[in-house]
């Protein structure tokens, strides 16, 4: 028998064939893979800590932030989700010092296929964890900008075109149709150009190579879309029959780790 205890983290994974996934709790880090086809159990005991201060909160705001941290952490802005509305340059962020590093550095603009075609952005020049976090099952890197807030621009504009956002419940019921990421990229970036006209596009665009195909490890896909919540049930038990993105699929729901972030948990082997 495993047994941990602790507030839960985010998954960890790291690119392989497939995806090798460990879930932190507390101090200790479960591997995953290793567990697939087991009995699991998660029981929360009504705790919350705080991902940032480590405060105990009732209630948690932004993935796992208690409400002062939400509402003052430059990470929890709403240009965080909405990169094309960042205020840096008018002087109103909430910490300089962390959208210096944070946001005024190269970002990626990428596309996914997930639960079909999609544009998002990254920091940095490598995406892959945050594809993974996706749950997509193909990415290419389209853009390579010098901020945040040119890769808000970017997107936004691609967006006329391409969704950016997941269907998580498509992404969950199986592998998605493939798709020419090569091709998309082609084709919309060609849009864009010719939408801009003499207006140069920001940014550069990555050398050319293939997209990176994405399994994840997965004995069964489920029959029906049932998300667990700990809020109104605190102890999920069943047999793990797959990991993808964020979630842990058993036999009867999933559940989405990230939003339970600094839940205090009972991980039961």
């Amino acid at each position: 028998m495993i047994r941990a205890e602790g507030t839960l983290r985010k998954m960890e994974s790291r690119l392989a064939a497939p995806i090798e996934y460990t879930l932190p709790v507390g101090e200790a880090r479960i591997p995953l893979n290793a567990l697939l086809g087991q009995p699991l159990q998660l029981d929360w005991n009504g705790r919350i800590e705080c991902v940032h201060c480590g405060r105990t909160t009732r209630r948690s705001f932004g993935q796992g932030h208690c409400y002062p941290c939400f509402k003052t952490l430059a990470s929890c802005d709403r240009c965080i989700v909405q990169p094309e509305l960042c205020h840096y340059s008018v002087g109103t962020c909430r910490e300089p010092a962390w959208g210096e590093q944070h946001c005024l550095i190269p970002h990626t603009v990428y596309l996914a296929n997930s639960s079909g075609l999609k544009v998002g952005i990254t920091r940095g020049l490598d995406a892959t964890t945050r594809w993974i976090d996706q749950g997509a099952a193909q990415a290419l890197p389209i853009r390579v900008v010098a901020s945040r807030l040119e890769a808000g621009h970017v997107e936004v504009a691609l967006k006329a075109h391409v969704s950016d956002r997941t269907n998580w419940r498509a992404m969950l019921r199986g592998q998605p149709p493939w798709l020419d990421l090569v091709h998309e990229r082609d084709r919309l970036l060609g849009e864009l150009e010719r939408a801009a006209g003499d207006t140069r596009l920001p940014g550069e665009r990555p050398p050319d190579g293939p997209a990176t195909e994405i399994a994840y490890p997965i004995v069964a896909y489920p029959t029906k879309i049932v998300s667990h919540n700990l809020e109104k049930s605190p102890e999920l038990s069943g047999t793990l029959l797959g990991i993808k993105g964020q979630y842990l699929i058993f036999d009867s729901v999933v559940i989405n780790v990230r939003k339970y972030a600094g839940y205090w948990l009972r991980i039961t082997v």
